[in-house]
């Protein structure tokens, strides 16, 4: 069926008339479908780094039967640049505009490292959701310095977080206006993966969201991550100069000097060091504590810290990762596998950064000697054994942080934590595998890979329904709906298993998602207990 036959349906919104149009799904689902819905005024001009303001009412209808451009920004794999500065929309995609009781709602936050991503069909299409019975929103933030560009001058209004404030605004929009999507909005799940799964954990602990929404997943990332917040640095300046600014850092005329710079120049920076990369700083500009509390703060201490007592820890969750996240770093370690042969030479570049800054030279060498031992065993490490690298980062830059906000939860929180792992394995379908490490490396359950059975992207196609990975797409959303539905994830797609939340006397039990779906002990367990020992207490949760 073309577009153009495609039936049309119209919705009277408080701000103004919006044109939906009736879609079918890869498996012949139908549903409504309403794009490119504008949340905020186009971040641009005098607004350009600053947090998001409310969207204004417009005239006539609105035709909303096709998805917005993504934000600006530069590829991570590729370097092209592609995108919009005009970018705050979002998508409301509703399985019927007309019940008995409204439908439970699932709000998407997209991953890519605060540096790129898009709520897009090609990436994110609702196909699979939509067998259900729920609303889904998918919605564009600010990404890269346009995103998260931080100045220490007060009366510039841009302490930094514009993304998270693009989050935050999106999630009241949702909340004020899903009514009229026959959504319910006393019942909204948020969940995001990798910087989208930090992000979720960001709205968490945030006051600004505090009863938008009534339980969260965060996958593959969350705030315990090292990465998830940068330290405050002079960025902004490096990248005026970048840019032909000679003057002082002042922060006015960087200001100034950067509102003058088209925004596909402004993210085709190079402003990371070989120093930031020993440090594992991954990008120059993110979520980082704000430079003073305004209004409209996002951040205004350690989020560590603001997990400890967030408005979120009467919430249940979904916290998980996928089997072998550390695949993602593939092709940074294939790029530079001379930095392997020489890690004997610089050992302590194991040990995270939050770490290494506040333990004793000393104390930081036997930390990394207690990594290398439990990664390369007796043998020294070498670019013959980068696999057991990628394993290494699967700890490092993911599963201790996830494991840091179980523990977190399991001491702060009085709701549920349930626990997962992503396992499932399939040769042609764990799409995200195959993007970072091409064919070089054909198993393994890649950061990311779960998404492949949540959202139809541009390279899925129709299964057989009696195949392993369709198996798996109705798990996964079976999982994901039942959890949003009733706040409890355990569903006939998963058949018999008794999947409980975690406790604190024995937090190994995890569902683990593979071929079969059970509840096993975290294979991972003894490994994070090792990095759990190289913190201190106070630091760790």
């Amino acid at each position: 069926m073309s577009e153009s036959s495609q039936e049309t349906c119209e919705l009277t919104l408080p701000l103004g008339q919006i044109k939906g149009i009736k879609r079918r799904s890869l498996y012949d689902d139908s549903y409504f479908s309403f794009e490119k819905i504008p949340f905020a005024k186009p971040p641009v001009g005098e607004l350009r780094f600053k947090a998001p303001v409310p969207a204004e009412a417009w005239p006539g209808v609105l035709d909303c039967t096709h998805f917005a451009e993504k934000p600006t920004q530069r590829s991570l794999l590729t370097g092209v640049i592609e995108g919009t500065e005009d970018c705050l929309y979002l998508n409301v995609y509703s399985k019927q505009l007309k019940t008995d009781k409204p439908l439970p709602v699932l709000v998407y936050i997209y991953g890519g490292a605060f540096t790129i991503g898009e709520a897009t069909r090609d990436i994110y299409g609702p196909d699979y959701f939509m067998a259900k019975d729920v609303v889904l929103v998918t919605l564009n933030y600010r990404v890269d310095c346009l995103g998260f560009l931080s100045l220490e001058d007060p009366s510039l209004e841009i302490p930094g977080n514009a993304g998270l404030k693009d989050q935050v605004l999106a999630i009241k929009w949702v909340k004020q206006y899903i009514s009229n999507f026959n959504g319910d909005d006393n019942n909204i799940t948020l969940f995001g993966e990798s910087a989208g799964g930090c992000s979720t954990h960001f709205m968490m602990c945030s006051e600004q969201t505090r009863g938008l929404f009534h339980k969260a997943i965060p996958m593959s990332g969350t705030v315990h991550n090292y990465w998830s917040n940068n330290p405050r640095e002079d960025f902004a300046f490096r990248l005026a100069q970048q840019y032909g600014f000679t003057g002082e850092n002042v922060d006015a005329k960087v200001l100034e000097h950067l509102r003058g710079v088209p925004a596909r120049d402004l993210v085709n920076h190079n402003l990371i060091t070989p120093e930031h990369r020993r440090n594992g700083l991954l990008f120059a500009f993110g979520p980082t504590v704000e430079s003073f509390v305004g209004a409209d703060c996002v951040l205004p201490k350690p989020p560590v810290e603001m997990a400890r007592d967030a408005w979120s820890n009467s919430l249940p969750i979904m916290l998980g990762g996928t089997s072998f996240e550390g695949l993602f770093m593939y092709p940074g370690v294939s790029a530079n596998l001379k930095a392997l042969d020489s890690l004997n030479q610089d050992p302590t570049r194991m040990v995270p950064r939050d770490v290494r800054d506040v333990s004793s030279e000393q104390d930081n060498l036997e930390f990394s000697k207690r990594l290398i031992k439990a990664y390369f065993g007796d043998s020294p490490p070498s670019s013959e054994r980068f696999m057991n690298m990628l394993d290494f980062y699967s700890y490092k830059v993911f599963w201790h942080g996830f494991n840091r906000t179980l523990n977190a939860r399991l001491a702060y929180a009085k709701a549920p934590t349930y626990f997962y792992r992503f396992d499932f394995d399939s040769p042609n379908f764990n799409f995200y595998r195959k993007k970072f490490c091409g064919d070089n490396i054909k198993s393994g359950v890649a950061h990311a890979d779960d998404l492949s059975y949540l959202f139809r992207n541009a390279l899925s196609w129709k299964l057989e329904k009696s195949s392993a990975e369709y198996r798996t797409i109705e798990r996964m959303v079976g999982i994901w709906t039942a959890f949003a539905a009733t706040s409890n994830p355990n569903c006939p797609e998963i058949g018999q298993v008794d999947w409980k939340p975690s406790t604190k006397d024995d937090p190994k039990p995890v569902l683990n998602i593979s071929n079969e779906v059970k509840i096993i002990d975290l294979p991972e367990y003894e490994k994070l207990q090792i990095w759990d020992g190289i913190y201190k207490p106070d630091q760790l949760i």
